[in-house]
Parts: C-alpha cells; sequence; structure tokens
C-alpha cells in the first residue's frame, strides 16, 4: 500500500519516524510542499497494518481528506515479511459508503439489465439472461449491506438494502414493461407462457437456492475486495436478476402465481446473499485479529505510537 499524507512538515517527519520505528511503514520521505512549513510524506505500508496506520494519523490530528492511500501492484517479488492483506476494513466501508448510495448510472444499469433479461425470460433464450448478469451491478449494493451489519452501521446498512431493492425493483419493472409493449404491439411470442421459460425454476425455493446464493455471498465479498467485482459480478447476479426478470415478466403476461413464487425465490436469494458475504467478513476479521492486524469490533481501531 502507497500512503500519501499532506501537513506540517515537522508533525509528519515526526510521524514517518514512528511508522518507520514500529515497522508499520518502509521508505518513507518527505518532500517539501508549495506553500512554506507544509511537506507530502510518501510511505510503503503494510496492508496488514494499513488501518491502525490510518487510526494513528488521524489520532495525531491528521484531516481525513489529507490522507490518501493506494494499492500498488508489486512488480519484482514482493517479500515476504509484507504479505498482502485480505482485508483492509478502511477500503471496505469506503467502498461501502461509496455503493450504498442509488446513483443514477446504477439504476440505468439495473434498467438496462431487465430490459435485456426481459428477453431473455421471454423468448427462453439463456445467453440474454447471462448477458443482463453481466450488465447489473447489484454485487455492489449487497457488499455494501454486509459491510454496514459488521460494522453495525445500521443507517449504512439500511441505505444500501434500499437501493438494492430500488435497483432489482427497476430490474422487474423493466421486464415488465417489455412485456406489456410486446402485448400491446402484438409482438409478444405467441402462446408464451412464463413456465415455459428457462428459468422457470426460479418460482421454487430448494436447497440450490440457498446454496448458490450464500456461496454468491461468499464471492461478492471476497471480489470487491480483490477489485474483481466486474467479472464476479455474474455469478453473484445469477441469484437476483433472473429471478427479478422472471418477476417482471410474468406479472406482465398476467401469471400473478407464477410471480409471486419468484418474488419469494427472490428474497430468500437476497437474504443468503447478506448471510454469505456477512459470516465472510466476520470470519476475515476473525483471522486479522489472530494474525495481529487490529480490527476490532464495528471499525474503532487502536492506533499505534505512543
Amino acid at each position: 500500500m502507497l500512503l500519501r499524507v499532506y501537513g506540517r512538515s515537522d508533525q509528519l517527519a515526526e510521524i514517518g519516524s514512528l511508522l518507520e520505528r514500529q515497522g508499520s511503514a518502509r521508505h518513507a520521505s518527505l518532500a517539501p510542499g508549495v506553500r512554506s512549513g507544509q511537506a507530502l510524506l510518501t510511505a510503503d505500508i503494510d496492508g496488514a497494518r494499513a488501518d491502525a496506520v490510518l487510526a494513528f494519523l488521524r489520532s495525531r490530528g491528521v484531516a481525513q481528506e489529507d490522507i490518501t492511500l493506494s494499492r500498488v501492484d508489486d512488480v519484482a517479488p514482493v517479500a515476504a515479511t509484507h504479505p498482502a492483506a485480505s482485508l483492509i476494513w478502511a477500503d471496505v466501508l469506503g467502498q461501502a459508503n461509496r455503493n450504498a448510495r442509488p446513483v443514477a448510472r446504477y439504476l440505468v444499469f439495473m434498467i438496462v439489465a431487465g430490459v435485456i433479461a426481459g428477453f431473455g425470460v421471454i423468448y427462453a433464450n439463456s445467453t440474454l439472461i447471462v448477458g443482463a448478469m453481466a450488465v447489473s451491478p447489484d454485487t455492489l449494493a449487497v457488499t455494501a449491506v454486509c459491510a454496514g451489519v459488521v460494522a453495525q452501521r445500521w443507517r449504512l446498512s439500511g441505505q444500501a438494502l434500499a437501493t438494492l431493492a430500488i435497483g432489482l425493483g427497476a430490474t422487474c419493472l423493466a421486464a415488465a414493461i417489455i412485456t406489456d409493449l410486446l402485448r400491446v404491439t402484438g409482438s409478444l411470442p405467441h402462446g408464451v407462457q412464463a413456465n415455459n421459460s428457462s428459468v422457470s425454476g426460479l418460482t421454487t425455493i430448494n436447497s440450490a437456492t440457498v446454496g448458490v446464493a450464500l456461496a454468491a455471498g461468499v464471492a461478492a465479498i471476497l471480489a470487491v475486495e480483490t477489485r474483481a467485482s466486474a467479472a464476479v459480478g455474474v455469478g453473484i447476479s445469477v441469484t437476483t436478476v433472473p429471478a427479478s426478470a422472471y418477476l417482471g415478466v410474468a406479472a406482465g403476461i398476467g401469471q400473478l402465481s407464477k410471480a409471486t413464487g419468484a418474488f419469494a425465490v427472490l428474497g430468500v436469494n437476497v437474504a443468503m446473499l447478506v448471510i454469505g458475504g456477512t459470516t465472510t467478513l466476520h470470519v476475515q476479521r476473525w483471522l486479522a485479529r489472530r494474525r495481529g492486524a487490529a480490527v476490532p469490533k464495528g471499525e474503532t481501531i487502536e492506533p499505534i505510537g505512543p
């Protein structure tokens, strides 16, 4: 991890020296700033100590906006004494705060996913359904819910859950509107039935429903931490987008009994995603404690230094 801190020269010199002496930073250097008496501190930070370092900086009165912590990809062999941390709590919470809001781009992607998946359900085209899963960004809202639960920040969890519900509702509504437009214009395939779709199994809750969603929740957390969410998002969306689109199409063609079953499956999938992701974060926090990377309950971290 690359740490960059801007502030008073004397303060940063002392901070850099302390970080190096305690083994939390290497290669600390100080560059003079444009303003007199100001400087920029840069240092390589052991990922396992990133949260403690950030807490230490805040305890020394450094403004949060003057601190930047970035992930750096090493090309040369990395020393075994400085392994990459599997969990950086400040990073997880930072992403959760960004992803908990239903921004316009998120809603557009969810609507587009609903349109594509809606056509996939109507024409029983699994390729279109997979394409819709690749478009959907619902993974980000799911992981934000999990982070809020583990941090006991219930407002964050509630906001993220509302964002997820709004997104899935937009997907469902888009599929329903597409279905109704095809029906009104006479373009709906003759005799189309929701139970003829390749995803008709989404009306029944079984062991696969629970198992797949739990596994997807684990993958969602690990993917966001490693910046692989775009690639893994397809796997997570397999539990949400098809069910949402199926619900919309079933409602659009008037098969309310099928819509009720799809809604139940969708609810169970979301619950299992959150349980799987939350459990993964709890386990990672426990492992971090075992390694000595101070990540205690919630987000309070004991600062290093005297």
